[in-house]
């Protein structure tokens, strides 16, 4: 099992390239089953997921190319087989995504309950409820989502989906039934997230008729059938955030080649408080950041709020600043598993159900620690950056299931970062 092993104190300069985002190739990835044309998605991220995602469609009769240069070729027009395996899924709680656009173009679908990081409860009872309004017969029996049509029906009719809280995979999956059901869908508390749109984008290109995407509500007019397309998946800003934190914590004059400032109000607006200089330049973000920081509270929530992909990196920032600060996550139960092995490295944190408060301090000490979901990998190698001597991060499959050769860039920039198999 590959480690990360990270030697502390460089400071960071130089540029990195941002690639596409995890969390919109991965409903685009799922989008290209509505149509029996062929689809090219450009900046695909390489990626534990994304190749999970590549192997359960060629399992369905999906024909995929992929390209050097991040190109993904897709035609699902051979696609034989509407169902998403257990074996294939279980690492990838994205699954469910397959459920709409199988269901849309084919009438049926058989989907196993998906896996992933465990970080708490991440229900699809939003997804069958919205999915079962747009006039779907679903049993969930086995471990698996067995969706079909009524019988005599050849497709999803139009519907309004008002879901009881803000779901992303939820609004996706909707999005990509409702392109090709009969009549109108409205989306009410709709997600908002950047991915969103882009994926909207995209079925907008493939012949969807969709408006209020961005918004939390979202118009869609389905249409009989769709055709192929090439899309560009958006620069991911979860890398961004994290590449930002980064050097917010050690120090440094870093660019953000394709990183979007305006994906990341809620997080540039924290580093900027802490005394960190983010701007926004042609092509990307500049961030430089001298001398140590102020501690920053903040509450995670719905975009366009803080994100709570973003906590753990930026608790680590907060770990070496100057003061006090409190942080509380609404969003995910049990998203502070970082807590315990930032502390090994010498960490003054303390939690209490839904809030942390962490006590800055002048250094951390580099020590063996174990990541224990995605973005809890992101945070420990932003702490090995900043403490004295050898930190060595274990399980760093997390990490690889979101950041495309994270430890090569940071190397690009002036890391002591190597992979140690």
């Amino acid at each position: 099992m590959d480690k990360l092993l990270i030697r502390g104190g460089n400071t960071l300069q130089g540029e990195v390239l941002i690639s596409g985002a995890k969390n919109a190739a991965l409903p685009e990835l799922c989008a290209t089953l509505l149509t029996a044309e062929p689809v090219t998605l450009l900046n695909v991220p390489r990626l534990q997921d994304v190749s999970t995602m590549l192997t359960l469609i060629r399992n369905m009769g999906v024909q995929v190319e992929q390209g050097a240069d991040g190109a993904v070729h897709i035609n699902a027009g051979p696609l034989s087989t509407p169902e998403a395996p257990y074996e294939l899924v279980k690492t990838m709680r994205a699954s469910v995504l397959a459920l709409g656009p199988l269901l849309a173009r084919f009438g049926e679908a058989t989907v196993s309950l998906p896996g992933g990081c465990a970080i708490g409860s991440r229900p699809v009872d939003q997804h069958l409820k919205g999915l079962t309004a747009m006039g779907a017969e679903i049993v969930v029996e086995h471990g698996y989502m067995i969706a079909k049509l009524p019988k005599g029906r050849t497709r999803l009719k139009g519907a309004r989906i008002a879901t009881d809280m803000v779901t992303v995979t939820g609004t996706e999956n909707f999005l990509m039934a409702a392109a090709l059901a009969e009549g109108e869908t409205i989306l009410e508390n709709a997600a908002q997230e950047p991915e969103i749109p882009d994926l909207a984008e995209m079925l907008i290109k493939m012949g969807a008729q969709i408006e209020g995407h961005g918004t939390s509500r979202i118009r869609i007019q389905g249409v009989e059938k769709l055709h192929g397309c090439t899309h560009q998946v958006v620069a991911d800003r979860i890398e961004t955030g994290t590449f930002l934190c980064a050097v917010a914590a050690t120090g440094g004059d870093v660019i953000l080649k394709h990183g979007r400032a305006d994906h990341l109000d809620a997080v540039i607006d924290k580093l900027r408080d802490a005394g960190a200089t983010v701007e926004a330049i042609a092509g990307g973000i500049r961030v430089q950041s001298q001398g140590r920081l102020k501690a920053q509270s903040f509450r995670t929530t719905e975009y366009p709020g803080f994100p709570t992909d973003m906590q753990a990196q930026f608790m680590a920032l907060n770990a070496i600043a100057q003061g006090a600060s409190k942080v509380t996550e609404t969003i995910f139960e049990n998203r502070f598993m970082h807590v315990n092995e930032l502390v090994r490295l010498g960490a003054h944190i303390q939690t209490d159900g839904k809030v942390a408060v962490i006590e800055g301090v002048e250094r951390l000490s580099g020590a063996t620690v174990m990541a224990t979901d995605l973005r809890a990998s992101a945070s420990l190698v932003i702490a090995g950056l900043v403490a004295d001597g050898e930190t060595m991060v274990d399980r760093i499959y997390h990490l690889d299931r979101g950041y495309d050769q994270m430890e090569a860039k940071l190397r690009g920039i002036g890391a002591d970062i190597e992979r140690i198999s």
